[in-house]
């Protein structure tokens, strides 16, 4: 989940082990701007982690005119990978709204987030700490309530398998400790 322009779909096709089935459509919008295609509804991928075991990926749009998707995909959802794109020209309001927007859609169910920093090469000189920073200034959130915060290219598969790590130690931490996750 995350911006246009984020990486989500780049991820998903990164790491998957099928070839990704995506509902890209041509941007006729402002996004048209950044990139000539968007995704208009979700994109999908499969990592296969064992003989029998399979990580279903699902990619949700990033344009708001699509949350409907966000509902649907989040209602099955383990576990959120959350991408912001560092080089955006507010990433903080970016990452405030996708979490207000989890908050809401999310209910009473823990749902594990990770927080991935993209395109960090194209803003070299915007600190990597104002994230921590901005978590660490949420008045009613706890320390051990903080995501992790880790910077991802999400063209690199060492990158998207280090955030999908991250999110199963999550996912087994919520599995054998529910009140602690």
């Amino acid at each position: 989940m995350g911006p246009v322009g984020s990486g989500k779909t780049s991820a998903i096709r990164t790491i998957s082990d099928i070839e990704v089935v995506d509902t890209d459509a041509l941007a006729t919008d402002g996004v048209a701007k950044m990139k000539s295609h968007t995704t208009v509804s979700m994109d999908v991928g499969t990592l296969v982690l064992g003989e029998k075991d399979k990580l279903r990926l699902y990619g949700t749009p990033g344009q708001d005119r699509f949350d409907f998707m966000w509902d649907i995909l989040l209602d099955q959802s383990k576990g959120v990978l959350l991408l912001i794109n560092h080089s955006a020209e507010e990433p903080l309001a970016d990452l405030a709204h996708y979490l207000d927007a989890l908050e809401k859609r999310r209910g009473n169910r823990v749902v594990p987030l990770v927080v991935c920093i993209s395109h960090m090469d194209k803003a070299p000189e915007r600190p990597f700490e104002l994230y921590q920073d901005f978590f660490k200034s949420q008045r009613q959130m706890a320390v051990e309530d903080m995501p992790p915060v880790i910077a991802v290219d999400a063209r690199s598969q060492a990158d998207v398998r280090s955030a999908l790590v991250a999110m199963t130690a999550l996912l087994e931490m919520h599995e054998r400790f529910p009140k602690h996750a």
